[in-house]
């Protein structure tokens, strides 16, 4: 399972354009979109607007992958709206397509543990980070 074939006729700064236009969008749609829930459900106690962005960003990146089964979207169209678009609007919907492309080529166990490491290396990380920042005499 991976994307579309490569496009030859694509330049290399034609790739740029792509990911940076769709990038520029997804950041720009996510920022919105998490305001906008956030103010609507008691000012962000619990991150829905985070939660809503990742999900529909997962979902979104299963029917990009589920078109691409099917008759394959092009190179350009698969740039700028899946490694742009979603790649920005949620890192939860490129990790959810890595997790369900290890699974489809090496198996279940290997996805789980992309999956594990993932969540306790990045949970370790941003503690040491936070820790580390704090102890520089960042904000208290």
């Amino acid at each position: 399972m991976a994307g579309p074939e490569n496009d030859s006729m694509i330049m290399w700064w034609q790739v740029l354009l792509l990911v940076g236009a769709g990038g520029a969008l997804g950041g720009l749609t996510r920022f919105w979109l998490v305001q906008w829930i956030d103010n609507r459900t008691g000012g962000g106690r619990f991150p829905w607007g985070t939660l809503a962005v990742n999900v529909s960003g997962a979902l979104m990146i299963g029917l990009a992958l589920g078109r691409v089964s099917g008759p394959a979207l092009t190179s350009w169209l698969w740039l700028l709206l899946v490694v742009g678009v979603l790649g920005s609007f949620t890192t939860v919907s490129s990790f959810s397509l890595q997790v369900v492309g290890v699974a489809e080529r090496d198996g279940l166990r290997p996805a789980v543990l992309y999956i594990l490491l993932t969540l306790a290396g990045g949970l370790t990380l941003v503690s040491l980070g936070y820790g580390l920042a704090r102890a520089a005499g960042g904000a208290a």
